[in-house]
């Protein structure tokens, strides 16, 4: 409710306390469950995490890395960027240019593949299928034992107002570490015992930052309602930062309902402390409703867009699995075009 009550005239919300939900609420589709989250290994042997070229040694790794580090493969130099190993300064093109540069090496390495998963109120929401927040368990789960299969290691970062930072580990007990966390990080009635809190994303992307080792393949899975579009310009920093030294893909969750406006009636809505009203029978109501999830969505898109994320969609009632099966294939083979920040 809290998102519908930043676009929704005054008049149209009414709000007053709500009390919390029942025990008799929960249920697969509010609730994420460890049993769940296990068997879904069985489904996620059908994802491909790997990346378009393959190691050319058997003891190298098992991913010829789209992160450029130090290796045995030379691949160019470039002008030196903050943060750039200084061992690998390239001393004859800087004497040539008078400009500092470095040279860039295609490295196979072991590959960690970090989950940031947004688990904030907003993502407590859902008007058919499961919330927000069991479809981004389901989803991080699925990558989790994709890449314990690949041999690669499962690093996260939850965030619901704390941080529950994870560092990469390998094999079975790696994703179920992290699968513990999903359960417990999101469930519906302790997410809204705590206090309220902004959702921005920046806090937890700066912290990313420092969970995920270069090289790593990140995944950002939110509804990514906690970016100020157009007036804070920190959100694409970080994304830039991450970008450059790793594989980055975005996975956005919605709902029917952020991608066309209800039929006109009056409906009752909460957030799980507070009850009000969404009145949608006026076209100007439903105007500023489109309006407002059309701009996210655009805005979304652009800001990946500019960063060369790949960005998938994930909705509240869809099959995550062969969701994920399809999307990840054409995210792992279609270039990103990438604009200057």
């Amino acid at each position: 409710m809290r998102l519908l009550h930043r676009f929704l005239p005054g008049r149209n919300a009414r709000r007053e306390h709500a009390s919390a939900a029942p025990d008799s609420a929960l249920n697969p589709a509010t609730q994420a469950s460890l049993d769940e989250l296990i068997a879904l290994r069985q489904q996620a042997s059908k994802l491909d995490l790997s990346r378009r070229q393959a190691a050319r040694a058997q003891l190298a790794g098992g991913h010829a890395s789209h992160f450029r580090g130090r290796g045995m493969d030379y691949q160019e130099s470039r002008i030196y960027q903050p943060g750039d190993d200084i061992r690998s300064m390239d001393w004859r093109v800087t004497a040539r240019t008078g400009r500092p540069h470095t040279k860039l090496y295609q490295e196979e390495r072991e590959r960690p593949v970090v989950l940031c998963v947004d688990l904030n109120p907003g993502m407590f929401f859902a008007s058919r299928g499961a919330l927000k927040s069991v479809v981004a368990a389901r989803a991080a789960s699925l990558i989790a034992w994709a890449a314990a299969a690949h041999g690669d290691r499962i690093g996260a970062l939850l965030f619901n107002g704390d941080h529950h930072e994870l560092p990469p580990r390998g094999g079975k007990h790696g994703v179920l570490r992290l699968i513990r966390q999903l359960v417990a990080q999101s469930d519906p009635l302790e997410n809204f015992q705590r206090p309220l809190h902004p959702p921005g994303l920046n806090a937890a992307l700066a912290r990313l930052r420092r969970v995920s080792r270069p090289g790593s393949l990140i995944f950002l899975l939110s509804d990514f309602y906690g970016i100020n579009y157009g007036v804070d310009e920190e959100t694409g920093k970080h994304l830039m930062r991450l970008r450059q030294h790793n594989d980055v893909i975005a996975i956005q969750v919605v709902d029917a309902l952020e991608l066309a406006p209800p039929p006109p009636a009056r409906y009752g809505v909460s957030d799980g402390r507070h009850t009000g009203i969404l009145d949608t029978r006026s076209a100007t109501a439903r105007k500023a409703y489109s309006d407002f999830f059309s701009q996210h969505h655009r805005a979304l898109q652009e800001l990946m867009r500019s960063r060369a994320i790949p960005l998938l969609q994930l909705s509240t009632d869809d099959d995550v699995a062969s969701i994920l099966r399809r999307q990840l294939g054409a995210a792992q083979t279609k270039p990103v075009q990438e604009t200057a920040a």
